[in-house]
């Protein structure tokens, strides 16, 4: 952010108590802030399994960063954004801690609804925007932003203005929303929340805490951002899914999910919850899904001890049904499946994808369509 103007305090990342402290004292700050970086929220009211409440901690003194910073790496950080178990810190974030005068809320979102980028902006920063936008929803300015044209001058100082930023500040505010619009574009990013977006008392707007999410699907121009990713907070299974294109993410339940296509996964999961059971995980194979794909998902599936049973609902428009029922029939047998097995197929080479289903010996069982599919996934499972 600093690199592309945006104005943020200065800072050392450490990931030893040793270096945090030493990094404490070059920062020859006033006062220190020491944050636990991990992929999540709410840190500040997190609990440490070294018995240390919260992940955001302020201090005058260096050598109690170094102390601090003892309790916080290695150790795992709860919070209301991650398991009970929590995450483990391997870094810390040591900062010039600067006086607030006043706290905003600032973001940039990639909204479809909009088809581009919207603005959103309160002049309450510095707590959850959700309870804002629940209790005073007129406390809540947005700006969408044309992606041909850009952010307007207008809508920048609009937004400043919105913000509660007056006199100089609300130029200097309407230049660093510009500068994160362009720095929104430039990193190929799908949200830039700026919260607080805070003035100081010596009269610089500054962005004291930031998040970004990145698109995925630009992987390939922003190589170096993505160099940077750290699988080791993600759940190995997830990372195992990300080796063969699959996109996984572990749920509570009983049944697991084979889909192809996010939308049909997310019906999926709705359509067991809806008939009383409870989905396992959302799996998306994508479109040009390959048979070893196929063989993949299901030894990631069956892996987990939770699955007692496998629900699979293809809708074959890009994918070839047979390339499907393949894959089934190889994983049923080099895996021994030993839970029970709902299938519905629909699309391209169905036919072809239901004999071979049909002649493989499999106690695999055929749904007609999706509400058919839950009914008998539930129930395969209640008879156990």
């Amino acid at each position: 952010m600093s690199d592309n103007g945006v104005k943020v305090q200065k800072f050392f990342v450490a990931d030893s108590a040793k270096e945090a402290l030493e990094a404490a004292k070059r920062l020859n700050a006033k006062e220190i802030v020491l944050k636990a970086q991990i992929l999540a929220g709410g840190r500040g009211k997190g609990v440490f399994n070294s018995g240390l409440k919260g992940g955001v901690h302020l201090t005058k003194d260096p050598n109690v960063v170094g102390q601090l910073a003892k309790q916080m790496i290695g150790y795992n950080l709860s919070t209301k954004q991650t398991s009970k178990n929590g995450v483990k810190v391997h870094k810390v974030m040591v900062a010039e801690a600067l006086n607030i005068s006043r706290e905003t809320y600032l973001a940039i979102l990639m909204d479809r609804s909009c088809n581009g980028p919207v603005l959103v902006g309160s002049p309450q920063g510095g707590v959850d925007i959700e309870e804002v936008a629940a209790s005073s929803p007129e406390l809540i300015f947005k700006e969408k932003i044309d992606i041909f044209e850009g952010i307007t001058e207008s809508q920048a100082q609009r937004m400043a203005e919105n913000l509660g930023f007056l006199g100089p500040l609300k130029n200097q505010a309407a230049d660093q929303i510009t500068k994160l619009y362009n720095l929104f574009l430039k990193i190929d990013a799908t949200q830039v929340e700026v919260n607080p977006f805070g003035e100081t008392p010596e009269g610089q707007v500054v962005c004291f805490d930031a998040k970004i999410n990145f698109d995925d699907n630009a992987e390939f121009r922003q190589k170096d951002i993505f160099a940077m990713d750290d699988k080791s907070e993600s759940e190995p299974i997830e990372n195992e899914a990300a080796r063969y294109d699959l996109k996984y993410i572990g749920l509570d339940g009983n049944i697991a999910c084979f889909v192809n296509g996010a939308g049909l996964a997310m019906a999926t999961c709705d359509i067991i919850s809806l008939n009383g059971g409870k989905p396992a995980n959302f799996l998306d194979l994508g479109g040009g899904v390959k048979e070893a794909q196929v063989y993949q998902a299901f030894k990631l599936l069956t892996a987990d001890p939770k699955v007692e049973a496998i629900l699979v609902n293809i809708f074959g428009g890009i994918v070839n049904c047979a390339i499907i029922a393949n894959g089934i029939i190889r994983a049923c047998r080099e895996l021994e499946l030993k839970v029970p097995l709902v299938v519905r197929l629909e699309g391209t080479n169905v036919q072809e994808a239901q004999n071979l289903l049909n002649d493989s010996g499999l106690p695999i069982t055929s749904a007609v369509d999706l509400e058919d599919a839950a009914r008998k996934a539930v129930a395969s499972v209640a008879k156990k």
